[in-house]
């Protein structure tokens, strides 16, 4: 063999401490437009609701009307958040109400489309909840509707508001870790909470409903970059709910490697956390649950240990909200917008397709909800 023989200490990877250095300040935070405060409609009243409306609340968004199709639940939401507000099961009234320019549409996704298709077409900016469509062609629809009628369409995609995700994105963003390698996540906590509401009925949960987040995540760090994805899921051996608990996916993209782990049956010693390594540099972070996170950014400068402010629950809902009203405010596509939220279903779709048939899937091959 030819070259330099490599010491003991680099055969065992031995790593040595860096300095600590200051922390970049990037903005992460929940973006709020300059002076745009329009008057939004709150469509469903369902659990997610109060964390929306405590959101808002706290950043000062103007709700005029909850709607709800069990009256009695946009009045009790309205008492407690805002007492202001009109509270109606009247949707179509709200359509024709010119004074409201934003609907914030929360509602399931089978019924969710034909209320966005009117809303749009009212001439209405739209914020949905997620997941936007279970059909890609219907979301291409609705994309075209909403530039048709020169409205802004965004999606809720709550986790991308959170924290520390919001910090490690604007990392990747401003170049601090050079082009993105590799991206990990785990998440090892107990969902077994499911078995004792509806979601105890959708199979591919963890992919479907709680995986989307990380899926948009991944999207949003790796772009057009993805190329397939692999994933399994099984159930726990002591689980009650009714979906497997377990999954796991591989995901290929350009010139590196990503991967996600969700084990949804820990029951004492939960941990969430995320690596994102790039040709500069990596981020880390790490906590008990998906508030509490501590985030470290290493490059060959040091390691830099950001002091992060607010929670997932509820800013990650302040951020959609508010990046939507400054889309609307500065005449641009939202950060959260509809078409690119496509691509992150599109990953969701594969996923949950491979898991089916065990097999890795093309991502955007797959273009409805398997």
């Amino acid at each position: 063999m030819s070259g330099e023989t490599p010491d003991a200490d680099t055969y065992a990877l031995r790593t040595y401490d860096l300095p600590i250095i200051d922390a970049p300040t990037l903005n992460y935070t929940p973006p709020m437009p300059q002076s745009y405060r329009p008057r939004i409609a709150l469509i469903g009243a369902g659990g997610i609701a109060s964390a929306h409306l405590d959101a808002y609340r706290k950043a000062g968004f103007d709700i005029a009307a909850i709607c709800n199709r069990t009256l009695t639940k946009a009045e009790a939401l309205r008492a407690e958040f805002f007492p202001n507000a009109v509270a109606t099961d009247n949707y179509d009234d709200l359509l024709n109400d010119t004074s409201i320019a934003v609907f914030d549409i929360t509602p399931h996704p089978d019924v969710r489309f034909g209320m966005i298709e009117k809303a749009l077409a009212a001439g209405k900016h739209v914020l949905s909840q997620k997941p936007f469509v279970t059909d890609l062609d219907a979301g291409e629809t609705m994309i075209k509707l909403a530039r048709e009628n020169g409205v802004r369409l965004a999606v809720n995609q709550n986790g991308r508001w959170a924290p520390h995700m919001a910090y490690m994105r604007e990392a990747v963003r401003t170049g601090l870790i050079g082009e993105v390698t590799s991206s990990h996540a785990h998440m090892h906590w107990d969902h077994s909470w499911i078995a004792r509401t509806p979601f105890n009925d959708i199979h591919d949960l963890i992919l479907y409903d709680f995986g989307v987040h990380w899926f948009d995540f991944m999207s949003s760090l790796l772009g057009d970059r993805m190329q397939t994805v692999f994933a399994t899921q099984a159930r726990a051996k002591d689980q009650s709910a009714k979906p497997p608990l377990l999954s796991q996916t591989l995901i290929q993209f350009e010139g590196g490697q990503s991967s996600l782990v969700f084990d949804g049956s820990v029951k004492h010693g939960a941990l969430d956390s995320s690596f994102i390594g790039g040709t500069k540099g990596s981020l880390y972070s790490v906590g008990k649950d998906l508030n509490a996170q501590s985030v470290t950014l290493t490059t060959e400068r040091g390691e830099a240990r950001p002091e992060l402010v607010g929670t997932w629950f509820n800013d990650g809902f302040a951020g959609t909200m508010g990046e939507l009203l400054s889309a609307i405010e500065e005449n641009r596509e939202p950060n959260n917008g509809a078409s690119g939220n496509l691509q992150s279903l599109a990953l969701t779709f594969a996923a949950i397709k491979s898991a089916h048939t065990g097999a890795p899937i093309e991502i955007g091959t797959i273009r409805a909800l398997p």
